[in-house]
């Protein structure tokens, strides 16, 4: 083999491994990996205007591709702006490869230009970190890292690659394969053993009211029909965790929406009244249990990773270790003689829901807004969901995007991804960024709060400079609304720390190259948005907010009162 730099080794394994696009900003210790970047067709750069930026795009590219994407940055301040970013891929279980580039090794831990150990300071949010200070460690550790990353419960991995590593020519470099073969197995996943899937189809079949709450995993596993395939032959309804939104469409007429800590009304009453619930790639945390004060009945927890199950409701908890595909089937298969009277059996049930979920969404069919002048979010949301293509990508930012996000009808699997577990603001942005750059001609939609999007503004030139059909609409109540209507709801009104000057983002975003329409009302929204998807080309549609409606205390949002 012809010589080679570390640098070039590095793209030669990322060209190996299939990784297609590295989202970063370069510094002095990157270049000699963003240098031989240029020579290879494979791989597109993608230049951020901030490192967190970088990482989110990372993230955002491996839940929706399943295959890790690069976030690359120089050393100390670079370093640490991807750390953010590098949280919520690990904490929502996406796989990424994040490489840093540091000083020369002799000078790392040295009073060296921004000195940081970045092994360290990344060690509790990847799955797998690791400094690289020899040439000839550069193969086996990104072999290592790429398996860490793609295997088990998916997630960012680092490496750490010395300045001089990536610098020096490699003596005698390996041979690196066109394709390697870690790719055609790293997707495997565990079946769960016969006896446990028997034992179950036990429980399900003496179930009156079981029920599949549906998590994370079915994103991650893309367990959809199969799941669906399941709910259809036992009549059992399905709800999804706050962060397995957009596992399963829905549309379908056994999918009740997301149960998270705020609600919804509707799906807080399949909860509360099931006797049996399978908690299918569902950690049961945090976030989907109002912090563990939810009484559930008995539950069967399915997860690949063992140490995920019997973690919280131990008591009431079995676990079964396999993939939520293959456990579907299987337990679709092992109930399939008594399904019939199953699934009559809860007909009745499953009406009662139906109409229930009607009721539900009637709540939300009008709602005016208390100052003129402004749109509602409930309104938003729904007209938005009617002038944007079923196969688009809907991207809402943490708070208060993501909890409107409830109203949104869902035709299409796995086309909606949000910062969950890490609740990072600034996601929706660059995410929507990553999404075009995987898909150009794949609508986007990215949801998200003037202060989600003032702390990612300057990817606004970067979505100028990458194109593609993306609508950017910004729910703007100049505030950060979500924390404000707490602070009004909990702190008798008492506010601090959360309002801004009026900003017309649409006049920013026409300052960095792009399109964008300030709108005061439902049908200039409906208008821009269509004409936006139409044009192919992104724009910011600038929604003033109704700042009296609150998320907290909306009707459609309260838990179930029975």
């Amino acid at each position: 083999m012809t010589e080679m730099t570390g640098g070039e080794l590095v793209v030669k394994m990322l060209e190996s491994l299939g990784v297609t696009h590295v989202f970063g900003v370069v510094g002095g210790q990157t270049l000699a990996i963003s240098d031989a970047i240029i020579d290879t067709d494979a791989i597109e750069f993608v230049h951020t205007r901030h490192e967190n930026a970088a990482a989110v795009m990372a993230d955002a590219y491996g839940r929706l591709t399943g295959r890790p994407a690069v976030a690359i940055s120089t050393t100390g301040p670079g370093a640490t702006n991807l750390l953010t970013g590098v949280g919520g891929a690990f904490r929502d279980s996406s796989p990424a490869i994040i490489i840093t580039c540091n000083n020369n090794g002799e000078n790392i831990h040295k009073d060296d230009a921004q000195n940081a150990d970045h092994v360290d300071i990344f060690r509790n949010y990847v799955k797998y970190g690791r400094l690289v200070a020899h040439p000839t460690s550069i193969k086996q550790a990104m072999e290592e890292a790429y398996i860490n990353a793609m295997t088990g419960n998916p997630g960012p991995v680092h490496l750490d690659f010395a300045r001089d590593t990536i610098e020096q020519p490699v003596e005698n470099p390996p041979e690196v394969p066109a394709v390697h073969p870690a790719r055609s197995w790293v997707g495997s996943r565990p079946v769960a053993a016969n006896g446990q899937v028997e034992a179950v189809a036990a429980r399900v079949l003496a179930a009156e009211k079981p029920v599949i709450w549906l998590g994370n995993g079915g994103n991650r596993g893309k367990a959809s029909d199969d799941v669906l395939a399941l709910a259809e032959a036992l009549n059992i309804p399905v709800i999804t965790t706050f962060n397995g939104m957009g596992a399963v469409p829905t549309t379908h007429p056994l999918v009740f929406g997301a149960l998270s800590r705020m609600g919804t009304d509707l799906t807080t009453r399949v909860i509360g009244e099931a006797d049996l619930v399978l908690a299918l790639g569902n950690s049961l945390n945090a976030v989907s249990t109002t912090r563990w004060r939810r009484r559930l009945p008995e539950v069967v927890q399915v997860d690949i990773d063992p140490a995920m199950i019997g973690r919280y409701y131990a008591d009431v908890t079995t676990g079964v270790v396999g993939d939520v595909a293959s456990f579907a089937r299987d337990l679709t298969a092992a109930t399939a003689a008594q399904a019939d009277r199953a699934r009559g059996s809860r007909a009745d049930w499953i009406a009662e829901l139906q109409k229930a979920e009607s009721e539900w969404w009637e709540l939300s069919a009008s709602v005016e807004p208390e100052n003129p002048g402004t749109v509602s979010p409930a309104v938003v949301v729904r007209a938005l969901r009617d002038v944007t293509p079923e196969d688009a990508v809907l991207i809402p930012d943490a708070g208060n995007p993501g909890v409107w996000s409830f109203l949104w009808e869902m035709p299409v699997p796995y086309r909606y991804i949000k910062p969950v577990g890490f609740g990072n603001m600034g996601f929706a942005l660059p995410a929507a960024i990553a999404s075009v750059s995987d898909a150009p001609e794949r609508p986007v939609l990215a949801l998200i709060g003037d202060g989600s999007l003032g702390m990612s503004l300057g990817e606004l030139e970067t979505l100028a400079r990458v194109g593609g059909p993306v609508v950017v609409a910004v729910l703007n109540d100049s505030s950060y609304g979500n924390i404000r209507q707490e602070q009004v709801l909990h702190f008798n009104g008492r506010t601090v720390g959360v309002d801004f000057r009026d900003v017309d983002f649409a006049q920013v975003a026409r300052g960095m190259g792009l399109d964008g329409i300030r709108v005061t009302d439902r049908e200039s929204m409906v208008r821009a948005v269509r004409e936006g998807f139409a044009s192919g080309a992104p724009l910011v549609v600038d929604v003033v907010l109704d700042r009296e409606a609150n998320a907290w205390t909306y009707e459609a949002f309260t838990p179930y009162a029975g």
